[in-house]
């Protein structure tokens, strides 16, 4: 039985022993893909590093809905996203709505930028708890909760992506939302 599973794995499995999904067999908005993969609230935990970028506003708060059916009481979502309030001009060219470059490059798809004000919005829409891991606030100032990457790594967080080890390249707005019991 699948417990722990992260979306949109791409090339990367940084989460060893949780099962890896793609679009094509998880598409967050449909329904049917995820009766096929699990039951309602059967799942221990989600991992999504830079996907809910690629959803409106509204298919955020959809596809957070539906997380909510499959996790069980005290289940997680950890998802990672690019940060609206991190100040870098050329990072917010690369991850701004429908991306640099050609329409295969991974951000031609972005949809929206999230500040964490946005993305709590989303998870709490679905009627999850939030707890913000890492982010920038609205005044430029980097946070950092305590997290433990056994719950899941995000591979471009402050933690783990050596681009950020001497100093803030590419980070992520980081949070765990977490349904009640």
């Amino acid at each position: 039985m699948k417990e722990r599973i992260v979306i949109g794995a791409g090339p990367y499995h940084n989460n060893p022993g949780w099962y890896h999904t793609q679009e094509d067999e998880l598409n967050l908005l449909n329904r049917s893909d995820w009766e096929r993969l699990c039951s309602n609230d059967t799942l221990q935990a989600i991992l999504a590093e830079h996907v809910w970028e690629h959803l409106t506003f509204e298919e955020g708060i959809d596809a957070a809905r539906h997380c909510y059916t499959y996790l069980a009481p005290g289940g997680y979502v950890r998802c990672a996203v690019p940060n609206g309030y991190f100040r870098d001009d050329a990072y917010q060219s690369i991850v701004q709505v429908g991306g640099p470059g050609p329409n295969d490059h991974p951000a031609a798809s972005h949809k929206i930028v999230y500040t964490h004000e946005t993305l709590r919005q989303v998870f709490k829409e679905a009627g999850f708890q939030v707890h913000l891991l890492e982010y920038f606030d609205q005044d430029g100032i980097f946070h950092q909760a305590d997290w433990d990457g056994g719950d899941g790594v995000i591979f471009r967080s402050k933690r783990y992506d050596p681009r950020n080890a001497e100093q803030m390249r590419f980070p992520s707005l980081i949070l765990d939302a977490i349904k009640s019991k």
